[in-house]
């Protein structure tokens, strides 16, 4: 019968019996297609003998076996010896046949050393990573971080404009409007742009009077005394309550704006209807900017209390809610539109914590005993620095879960850009909106006692004196800053607009 199998491997041949039959199998139906192709071309260049040779093939294989036979190109030869399953040659010839079993037999040992050179350690949980990987990292710690940044922080510096026109440009509007009534001794009807600069110079009045009946002390003792846990739903509750009324004070100031227009142009019919409508607009507005100074204001109480008391649990109560921001937006479906709200959001909220940072430097200087300057300057850093990390991981991971490109903070910045231009005025949806009458309300509740303790004691008038030179000054140097903020934006503004437009004619 040939060679004997060894008996231990009598089962190895059981299981891979089949598989080694199939492939033979195969290999031998190639060969026999390969016979047939040559037979089949020998027959047609010699004329017809092979093709008679091909047809006599299968019966003779039906006659030697008394079988049924498939033809040559499909023919399978029998494993007639138990010779064939020489397991050895079959392992030599193809060593991946039995690579389950070759695995089977290998010692502990030499499987350990086996997979200490077999490359990567991690290669069966992770693959390796391309060019298209390599750029995502990059853009995570890198380009998305500084384009925000940079997006950042020309957004505040926009916003600072818009706060010193506030303080700047409308007052001496308005005073050029009372001189030109004065001088003509003659009403003329207001524009909608006198009547706008009254309407927000009557919310700023108003709200700073109200402000100014407020007892900080009282707020600031309130707060100190609440434990952690109260405090942080407190703050929580705050940070909604700013956020519901920068959007509702957004609406009520556009409608306030366009009364103003539909009493500027309306007829002598209509005067009345006109006329009543912007005054109830005019109180609505009034009304919501008050509360939003109020809310604002317990904000900077608040973190006047965690700064000035030297409570490092509330300080780090308000950092850990900074922490809480990224929880709840990192891990959301964001559109390229949501993407451009949030982070003129974290706009806003950048410039209203300078505003604080400014209410808790003017309380230590009313306030504070002893050297105060140096614990000041550490946590407000530490604030600062907390915000600008978080803003920083928020946005990487927002473009890296929703595969935005940091090209996009780039065309925000451009959009910014032309808003600072006024090139769009028509596409309201890309402009960054910012009403700077609740905070400008909150800094001069905070300046106002510092600017009294500057008055000299002495007769009404004197005092009055230096209250109008000290208000000089002030404005002098507001308009100074409103000129070089204004004037370098502008300039930034065309420079940046001119390289977008050099670096897409370069791709194009």
């Amino acid at each position: 019968m040939g060679k004997v199998v060894p008996e231990s491997r009598l089962t190895v041949e059981t299981i891979c019996e089949s598989t080694v039959v199939e492939k033979l199998e195969h290999e031998i139906s190639q060969t026999s297609h390969v016979s047939y192709v040559e037979l089949r071309q020998r027959n047609l260049a010699n004329g017809g003998p092979g093709d008679e040779a091909v047809k006599e093939e299968p019966s003779s294989s039906e006659s030697s076996t008394g079988q049924w036979r498939p033809e040559a190109n499909v023919r399978i030869t029998r494993l007639e010896t138990e010779g064939s399953f020489d397991w050895n040659k079959l392992l030599a010839k193809d060593p991946i046949l039995l690579g389950e079993v070759s695995y089977a037999e290998r010692s502990p040992l030499r499987y350990f050393i086996r997979e200490i050179y077999s490359g990567n350690s991690l290669r069966s949980t992770i693959s390796v990573g391309n060019e298209k990987k390599r750029q995502r990292v990059y853009n995570t710690m890198f380009h998305v971080p500084l384009r925000c940044e940079r997006l950042i922080l020309a957004g505040f510096f926009v916003c600072l404009d818009s706060f010193l026109s506030l303080l700047t440009l409308m007052p001496a509007r308005i005073i050029m409007t009372i001189w030109s009534f004065l001088k003509t001794r003659q009403f003329q009807r207001p524009n909608a742009a006198e009547l706008s600069d009254f309407g927000c110079f009557i919310i700023l009045i108003l709200g700073v009077t109200t402000l100014q009946l407020t007892d900080i002390s009282l707020i600031y003792h309130f707060i100190r005394g609440q434990g952690t846990i109260k405090l942080y739903v407190v703050y929580n509750v705050l940070e909604i309550f700013d956020k519901l009324c920068q959007s509702f004070g957004e609406d009520v100031l556009q409608v306030l704006f366009s009364s103003a227009e539909g009493l500027a142009n309306s007829s002598s019919d209509n005067m009345t209807f006109e006329l009543m409508r912007f005054i109830l607009d005019e109180t609505i507005a009034i009304i919501a900017f008050i509360v939003h100074s109020f809310i604002l204001l317990a904000q900077a109480v608040t973190l006047s209390t965690c700064i000035v008391a030297h409570n490092n649990a509330l300080l780090a109560l308000l950092v850990s809610n900074n922490f809480a921001e990224i929880k709840s937006n990192v891990f959301k479906r964001v559109s390229k539109d949501n993407l451009r709200s949030l982070v003129y959001h974290d706009i806003v909220e950048r410039f209203h914590i300078t505003a604080f940072m400014l209410f808790v430097l003017a309380q230590n200087l009313l306030e504070a005993e002893g050297p105060w300057f140096e614990s000041f300057l550490t946590n407000a850093l530490e604030v600062f620095m907390c915000e600008v990390f978080i803003d920083m991981i928020k946005h990487s991971f927002l473009t890296k879960f929703n595969e935005i490109k940091p090209d996009t903070y780039s065309e925000f910045l451009e959009d910014l850009s032309k808003q600072t231009l006024n090139e769009n005025p028509e596409d309201h949806r890309k402009n960054l909106t910012f009403i700077p009458l609740a905070p400008a309300c909150v800094v001069f509740r905070v300046m106002a006692p510092i600017y009294a303790t500057l008055l000299p004691s002495g007769p009404l008038l004197w005092r009055l004196f230096w209250i109008i030179s000290w208000s000089g000054l002030t404005y002098i140097m507001l308009a100074i800053w409103k000129v070089l903020v204004s004037l370098s934006l502008r300039s930034l503004a065309t420079w940046y607009l001119n390289q977008r437009l050099e670096r897409k004619q370069h791709k194009d």
